[in-house]
Formats: C-alpha cells, structure tokens, sequence
C-alpha cells in the first residue's frame, strides 16, 4: 500500500513503523489544544473544526506537555489514499492505552471515530485526551495504529469453535456455546500473578510521564498496588484507571487476529482495554523468545463508569473478536519484532520499571 501510493507521508515512513497487520500512525509538527472533542460531520475537514474550536496550536518540535483534562488534536504524517473496497480501523496502541490516554483518529468528513471508510482520500488526525497523566509527546511519536480491511473477515461461530480446537485459543476451558459472540475472558483477582498483587490503581496528580522514556519510571510513583482480598473481588471507583489481566491465556495464531470489545453493558458499567487490537502471533508459542511459555495474558485497561462496581475473580469482562487475514505475515508480533508485550502476565506500559 505504501508503494502504491494508499498510504504515504511527508516523510519517509521506516520498516519498524509496519507491524504484522497494522502501521502505526506518527505525530505530525502541531497539536491544537481544543475547546470539546468532536467528529466533522459529512462534508466538513477537521481543518475546518479546528478554525472553529481550536483555542491554541502547540509546537511539538522541542516536545511539549499535554495535560490531563485537555482534548488536543493532532495532524499525523500519514495520509491515505484507500482503494474503493478497502476500509481502516485504527486504535491505540497498548503503551498508551496503559497510560490512560485517550486517542481516536479523526478524518475529514467522519461521523464516527477510529473508522475510515472505504475510499477515503485525504488527511488523518490524532484526538488526544489525557485521563490520568499528563504527558510529553515530540512529532514522530507513534500512539495510534490503524489496520486495514477488505470485506468481512469477522469469524463465524463454527468457525471459531473450529479454531479453538485447532489451536486452543485459551486456557480456560470453553464449550461450543462460548464462542457464539468471540472468546471471552475473565479477570483474575486471585494475586497469583504477581506475589499478592492483582493489579494497580492509577495515582492522581504525578509528575509528567515522557512517552519516548522506556523503563524510565519507578512505578511505585505513579501507580498504587492493590492487594489481593479474602474475597477475591474489588469495587471500582468510578472514574478511577486500573490496570488488571486476564484469567486466561490467549493465542492469536499467525493468520489471525483479534479485537477485543471495550464496553459491553451486558457484564456491567465499566470499560475493560482502550486499545484492544491484538497481532497475529500474540501469544504464540513460535513467536515467543527462546524458552518462554505459550499464550500471554490479555492485559485490562479498567475504568468503571458513573457508580462504583464490584468485579470478583473469574468474573466476565470482556470477549475477544478473531478476524482471518488474507496471509500470514512475514514477520509476528514477539521475537521478531522485538515486541514489549508478548508473554505478558499482569504489566504496566513500558515507560515504567518491571515489578518482581
């Protein structure tokens, strides 16, 4: 796509940006500090959103802080230019859905986010919400991914029962009916994961955190670990960030891959991963380093939503939608590519310190 001209930048877009079924997407130059988030409408470009709502326009040359509470948006380098039976999907990417910043992709013309329709000719832009963290962000920063789809490739349900016994998507043991709406999963609050600890609690007005500074940060600044409890269970506060895992281990086989539905009022009033799109190879055991086990830990990105909730150990969060790729990649997420979060158990995003 890049070589015919669908994706292109200003820029040369370099080999480590294309992922085994996505590219990530980088800051352009400018950000634009806005009065609301806000979708153009058909017939409308954000540029002509952002004449109206924009309040200030922030050079990111030098880096510059994004605050918690602002709504910004962001140019990015790339452009498309899709073919008319090709259509996108983008989301965040992991690190920064583990830092609880809220970013879609704009287009022009859009009346939804995240989604480009088929066709679509023109710029792409980043809407950035910090929720927790106030960041530090330069041009070139890569906190969106998009993926590309021609048709339906969404399994169906005797598909997916096929699949899963093929390649035993989980470790949880599931019957045929399971898998009528995807894979589900299960949060653990058992504290087996990490001596005691079943996930962490977002700490409110920290220092800054610089999204190119890998392992730079005590974790203990920024997060409050939660204790595993006699009852195997936590309430949520709301509008608190949490960062939990699964109780299962997934596979994502190599000519596959998943999304995992973000909010499903069916289980209750929280949101349970902000990014949510797994690679092909997540999980998998020939994709792994030398050594390391089979299937990986979906991680959670927790918010719960007007009123406290109560989750418990094992509780359903959350189901995982496999899709079938046209081939299988060259190169898959783990080893290959150098990945942060295969093999996963319960883990912070990658700015911060690992926890024994």
């Amino acid at each position: 796509m890049i070589e015919e001209g669908a994706i292109s930048a200003g820029v040369p877009i370099p080999g480590e940006q294309i992922q085994p079924a996505s590219i990530d997407l980088r800051l352009g130059p400018v950000a634009f500090r806005v009065q609301a988030s806000f979708l153009p409408g058909r017939g409308i470009t954000v540029a002509d959103e952002l004449d109206r709502f924009a309040m200030h326009r922030i050079d990111l040359s030098d880096g510059a802080v994004l605050e918690r509470g602002c709504v910004y948006v962001v140019p990015l380098m790339e452009r498309l230019a899709l073919p008319s039976d090709v259509d996108g999907t983008a989301n965040a990417k992991s690190s920064s859905g583990r830092l609880d910043l809220f970013t879609r992709l704009l287009t022009d013309g859009g009346d939804s986010f995240d989604r480009v329709p088929a066709g679509y000719d023109g710029p792409l832009y980043a809407e950035i919400a910090p929720r927790t963290f106030s960041v530090l962000v330069r041009p070139g920063a890569r906190l969106n991914q998009i993926r590309f789809r021609r048709g339906h490739p969404e399994l169906t349900h005797a598909e997916m029962v096929d699949l899963h016994r093929d390649m035993k998507l989980s470790t949880m043991h599931l019957e045929p009916a399971d898998l009528a709406t995807g894979l589900p999963f299960h949060v653990d609050l058992s504290g087996a994961l990490q001596a005691g600890v079943v996930g962490y609690r977002a700490r409110r007005n920290t220092r800054l955190v610089d999204v190119d500074n890998i392992d730079g940060y005590d974790p203990l600044d920024f997060w409050e670990p939660l204790p595993v409890q006699a009852e195997r269970e936590l309430i949520l506060n709301p509008d608190d960030f949490y960062i939990l895992a699964s109780k299962e281990e997934v596979v994502v086989p190599p000519n596959f891959a998943a999304e995992m539905v973000p909010y499903d009022t069916l289980v209750g009033e929280f949101r349970v991963h902000y990014a949510g799109f797994f690679d092909p190879g997540f999980g998998w055991a020939g994709a792994a380093a030398p050594g390391a086990k089979a299937g990986a830990r979906a991680v959670l990105e927790v918010r719960s939503r007007d009123v406290a909730f109560r989750i418990r150990d094992g509780q359903l969060v959350g189901r995982l939608i496999y899709e079938r790729l046209t081939e299988t990649p060259e190169k898959l997420y783990g080893r290959d590519i150098g990945s942060t979060y295969q093999s996963q158990g319960l883990k912070l995003g990658k700015q911060f310190k690992a926890l024994s």
